[in-house]
């Protein structure tokens, strides 16, 4: 792979695009409404055809304000058919933004002769081409597509920086934002107008595919990795970059491995996005799968640990003097989690010094008595509760609150304390706390 100018600007033009589209798109997920950005990245189309037939003139200014209008008007009739017709949004949306699009595409087709839009660059683009239809800009010899993108990227960022307390709290609080005087429904109509222009300004270079991709994808990806507004924008823009590099290099080495002459660069650079979702997905540091297993497997074995103190402590409380020690084996078959997690389990509990093995018999140190005696004591409490607050049978309630005993806060436990009157249901007796 040899690595040109061109392909620098091919980089840069999807880059400006990208982050174009993924900084509406970011507010659309906050809203719930992602597929909002994909209904006005199709419904768009009718309005640009419309005006061009209306005024006969391809200026850049005309497409915009057709543009921005059909996407209002997509916004209204979405409303409209998920009140009237009793339709989810879902569906409202695709009602909706299927229709319009084929409008679009049947204008054009009736009117090939007079509308000077290609189908084809509409829904795959021509970024590969950008670099060859170059402007002036302050005497540098520029892409049109990078101005273009470019100029609608500041104009997001500036709307952005002006509204940003607006755009944060309808996202999250439409109620609250409109008792404190702003018009939720007035943003929203800014924010479609935003998505709608942005959609037009980046048709002709990289088509509706990447438009409908940026638009969802980078703001989804960002927000597995932060939950802060602020942050999540950043994050957004860096992973809308991230795709269109990455994009690009994909679409000049892969074709290369399967024995393929070429690739779109565009739809190559939406798959990246997917790709990037996907590693987001795997390993974001606290919505990832990697870490909501982690998570799951921490919890599994401290529950695991808790048992075989608190399995220890009963065998203690009711066995005579006299009577042989709690096996490792007798633990094993009265324990009914999976035998490798009670292995590791058992490792922690003698590695923090909470039980000792003497021979094979276990025996609970002076810590391991005290952490046991703790969860006992929770334990009964809410058999206490259960019983005589709820009106649980005795014998149905060792289960729920065998449960509950794992997940119960210092402040809980001292709520059930109140109706402690030292016994639990079975007449065994409920541990004091500790001092």
């Amino acid at each position: 792979m040899i690595w040109q100018e061109y392909d620098t600007w091919v980089v840069i033009t999807g880059a400006l695009c990208a982050m174009a589209c993924a900084l509406p798109g970011a507010q659309l997920v906050l809203r719930r409404r992602s597929m909002m950005g994909d209904a006005i990245s199709h419904a768009v189309l009718p309005g640009v055809a419309i005006a061009f037939l209306i005024t006969a003139t391809s200026d850049p200014l005309v497409m915009l304000a057709g543009a921005i209008l059909i996407g209002i008007l997509t916004t209204v009739l979405i409303d409209l058919v998920q009140r009237a017709g009793r339709t989810e949004i879902g569906a409202s949306m695709g009602i909706v933004f299927t229709t319009l699009f084929a409008l679009g595409l049947v204008l054009i087709r009736v009117f090939a002769d007079d509308v000077l839009i290609d189908p084809h660059v509409v829904i795959y683009g021509s970024i590969e081409l950008s670099y060859l239809d170059q402007v002036s800009l302050w005497g540098w010899s520029v892409p049109r597509g990078a101005v273009v993108n470019g100029g609608s990227l500041l104009i997001n960022v500036t709307l952005f920086l002006i509204f940003y307390k607006e755009l944060k709290l309808t996202a999250f609080d439409e109620p609250l934002a409109a008792a404190m005087g702003f018009r939720p429904r007035l943003v929203q109509g800014v924010l479609m107008a935003m998505t709608a222009a942005t959609a037009v300004a980046a048709f002709e270079t990289v088509g509706s595919i990447l438009v409908v991709a940026m638009i969802i994808v980078p703001g989804a990806t960002a927000w597995l990795l932060t939950d802060r507004y602020g942050p999540m924008l950043i994050w957004t823009l860096v992973i809308a970059v991230l795709a269109a590099g990455l994009g690009h290099v994909a679409a000049l080495i892969v074709p290369g491995w399967f024995g393929f002459e070429g690739m779109s660069t565009a739809g190559s650079m939406a798959v990246m996005s997917g790709v990037l979702f996907a590693v987001a997905w795997i390993c974001a540091p606290r919505q990832g799968r990697i870490a909501a297993w982690h998570r799951r497997s921490r919890l599994s074995q401290r529950i695991a640990m808790e048992d075989i103190l608190g399995l220890l402590y009963r065998y203690e409380e009711r066995a005579d003097s006299d009577a042989p020690g709690l096996t490792i084996a007798d633990m094993r078959s009265a324990l009914t989690s999976s035998p490798s997690l009670i292995r590791r389990a058992f490792r922690r509990v003698r590695h923090a010094g909470q039980v000792d093995v003497d021979g094979d018999v276990l025996k609970l140190t002076d810590s391991g008595r005290t952490a046991a005696r703790s969860l006992i004591r929770t334990h009964r409490l809410w058999e206490r509760f259960l019983w005589e607050r709820l009106g649980l049978r005795p014998d149905h309630i060792h289960g729920t609150a065998d449960r509950l005993e794992h997940f119960t806060s210092p402040e809980m436990i001292e709520a059930l304390a109140e109706h402690d009157d030292g016994e639990d249901p079975h007449g065994r007796p409920i541990p004091p706390a500790q001092e």
